[in-house]
Formats: structure tokens, C-alpha cells, sequence
């Protein structure tokens, strides 16, 4: 579940461990952007999206967004656990630092200099120089796939970057549809960190389940638009990780 689009990340690196799952993609285009949003208008929104993915008896379910995760989480476990396993997103912060610094964390604004993004730094990176960078508009063109507003974002949170910089958190699950986009901004040698594979893999652990990257692929895509069954959306299209899903769509349920 996520606002918009960037559950692709997620549910691509789902995909690539266990081509066999079915998958239900809980997005809330009525509602988003979350991100402005006050954290109990977050937790509402969030809340709807993971009921509506709830009714299809998943099971886990992962908070494929930070917004969600940072603001949500305590209610979205609660409203669900124990019957549904709530997985929440967590920056990369950890194995970025594990590195060696300097590093920096690209977000949106509302999570920037944060309390719960300072605890993280604070737990895994105080021994490292960090630079928070917010990324005012990266998940909004992200989402609407405007490639001339992602390129506009994208230059200015690297134009705020600093230049001996070794590692950049993608800190918001959007930006990982454009990473290589970032990359050649920074236009540095610097490693990428992203959340996707960690919170899929974690998924896996929680209901017990091996990954089996050679498994025939036979899962099924549901697309669920804030509460609404539907079809991929034209746009997650324009990412490799939302055309990698659409080859399913022939056994997908997309209701009437």
C-alpha cells in the first residue's frame, strides 16, 4: 500500500523473490498527496487503503511508503495484527552508514529533520557526517511520471548535496523508480540505498516464507484504486518496475 506509485518498488522486489505470489496493489489517488497531510490525515488515509487491501485476506501487508510508516504504523498494526502482519518501511540509513560517510538522506519534506528521521540517524549513522536533503516535489512528479518536474526536483535536491558525498538514502519509496536518474545528477561516484529489497525480503520472514526466485510466475496483479478495482494506472507504466508487473495482468482480478 502506498499513496500512489511508489509501491512499484516494493512490489517489484516481491515479484523478484517470489514470482508466484499474488499481489494486491492498495493505492489512494483521491487522497494523495500524503505528504502534506497531518499525521492523523495520514493515518486516516493510510488506514482506508489498508482496509480496502484487507478485504482481500493478504497475507501480510507491506506500508510501502514512509509517510505511511512514520505517521500510521502504530494504527495500521493495530488495526490489523495479529490476522495480518503489518510491514512498515524504514530508510536505508543502516547499511548506508555500515559504509562509511559521508552520506546523505533524500526525502520529502515533512520527513526531513523529523524526529523519527533524526532517532534513525541517531541509532545507525552518529558516527558518520549526514546531510538531510529534502526533495520538495520529487514524489509528486514521480507519481505523474513528469519527466521535466523530475528532472527539476531531481537537480535541485543534487545541487543540495554535498560533493564529497559517498551514499545517498533514498528516503521516500518514489525516488527509487528514478535512481538512476539521481545518480547521474549527483553526477559523483555515490552509492544508492534504497528500501525495496530489505522490506520485501523482511515480508517474506514475517509469514514464513522461502523465497523462490526460479518459481514459475504465476501470481496474480490486483490494482485497487483508492478502495476501487482497476486496472495499472498508464502511468507505472513509464517505470521498468510497473512494466515488469503488467505482463500478469491477463490473470489479474480487476473486478467490473
Amino acid at each position: 500500500m502506498d499513496s500512489g506509485i511508489g509501491l512499484l518498488a516494493a512490489a517489484a522486489a516481491v515479484r523478484g523473490l517470489r514470482p508466484d505470489a499474488d499481489l494486491v496493489l492498495s493505492q489512494d489517488p483521491d487522497g494523495m498527496p500524503w505528504g502534506p497531510r497531518t499525521p492523523e490525515g495520514v493515518t486516516e488515509r493510510a488506514l482506508a487503503v489498508a482496509r480496502a487491501a484487507a478485504e482481500h485476506a493478504p497475507d501480510a501487508l507491506i506500508v510501502a511508503c514512509n509517510t505511511a510508516t512514520v505517521h500510521a504504523l502504530p494504527a495500521l498494526r493495530a488495526a490489523l495484527e495479529p490476522a495480518i502482519p503489518v510491514i512498515g518501511t524504514v530508510p536505508a540509513i543502516k547499511p548506508a552508514a555500515v559504509a562509511g560517510g559521508p552520506i546523505a538522506i533524500w526525502a520529502t519534506p515533512a520527513t526531513t529533520g523529523s524526529p523519527y528521521q533524526r532517532d534513525l540517524i541517531g541509532r545507525f549513522a552518529g558516527a558518520v557526517d549526514v546531510a538531510e536533503v529534502p526533495c520538495p516535489g520529487l514524489a509528486d512528479a514521480v507519481d505523474h511520471a513528469d519527466d521535466e518536474a523530475i528532472d527539476r526536483a531531481v537537480a535541485a535536491a543534487a545541487a543540495r548535496t554535498p560533493r564529497d558525498t559517498r551514499a545517498v538514502v533514498l528516503g521516500c519509496t518514489h525516488y527509487e523508480l528514478v535512481a538512476e536518474r539521481i545518480r547521474d545528477a549527483i553526477g559523483t561516484p555515490v552509492a544508492l540505498h534504497g528500501s525495496a529489497g530489505a522490506v520485501a525480503a523482511q515480508a517474506l520472514r514475517r509469514i514464513g516464507a522461502a523465497p523462490a526466485p526460479g518459481a514459475t510466475a504465476s501470481g496474480t496483479l490486483t490494482v485497487l484504486l483508492s478502495g476501487r478495482a482497476s486496472a495499472l494506472p498508464d502511468r507505472a507504466l513509464r517505470y521498468a518496475e510497473g512494466r515488469g508487473l503488467q505482463p500478469l495482468a491477463t490473470g489479474a482480478d480487476f473486478g467490473g
